[in-house]
């Protein structure tokens, strides 16, 4: 028996295509119901269900109760990353499932990954926080410098919260579209949220794509130059 991790259980859970598209429906970062997977996925109800067992069971998916609703998301951070550096790899391929329609535009200029901003924008931001030293790269180690902590303060984001978090505060992701490294971590998170509470963009319905508004292009322009 071949000892270390087992990757070919992984590499089974996410290779099949109804699961495929049930996790890749998740990377929104909303929490969906199981009719809404088996939507997605284009499958029954029934054979979701057995779908999102066995995802469950990986560690892929974990569930909560709502009133006599289930809900799904992906089980943490390290999910979403790891399908947005499989989605990075199989795109440099060319391995794409469809031909490019009207929304790859969107998606490609703002999106969810997860719980961050991703495309053009999630790299634009992540490169200006690094060239105005913001944040600091020491080997495969990001951190807030003290300029980049009293500037995410002065747009409002406690930073005393992030620390309190069991999650990294910085931490890169590959980006499937722009093939560079955007900001994901519990800041990535709280950049994306103050973009949205703040009406500087919004998330399209049935879709991952972010629109920003043109206050908030030129908002998010004066704060990460290119």
């Amino acid at each position: 028996m071949k000892e270390g991790p087992d990757i070919a259980l992984i590499g089974s859970l996410i290779g099949d295509p109804a699961r495929a598209n049930m996790l890749t429906a998740l990377m929104g970062g909303r929490a969906l119901t199981a009719t809404e997977l088996a939507t997605h996925a284009g499958i029954t109800l029934q054979t979701a269900s057995s779908h999102l067992s066995k995802l469950e069971a990986g560690g892929l998916l974990s569930q909560r109760k709502q009133g006599r609703h289930r809900y799904f998301q992906l089980a943490e951070d390290e999910v979403g990353l790891m399908l947005e550096n499989l989605m990075g790899f199989a795109a440099s391929r060319g391995m794409n499932r469809h031909r490019r329609g009207p929304k790859d535009p969107a998606l490609r200029k703002a999106r969810v990954c997860y719980n961050h901003l991703a495309g053009d924008y999630g790299v634009r931001m992540y490169d200006s926080l690094i060239a105005e030293k913001q944040i600091e790269v020491t080997g495969d180690d990001l951190a807030l410098t003290p300029d980049g902590q009293n500037r995410i303060e002065a747009l409002g984001i406690d930073y005393s919260a992030l620390k309190k978090s069991r999650r990294p505060i910085c931490r890169t992701c590959l980006d499937w579209s722009e093939r560079r490294s955007h900001l994901a971590g519990s800041l990535g998170e709280a950049l994306l949220t103050l973009f949205i509470d703040k009406g500087w963009a919004k998330r399209e319905a049935n879709s991952r794509a972010i629109r920003f508004t043109a206050n908030g292009e030129k908002a998010f322009s004066e704060l990460f130059p290119q």
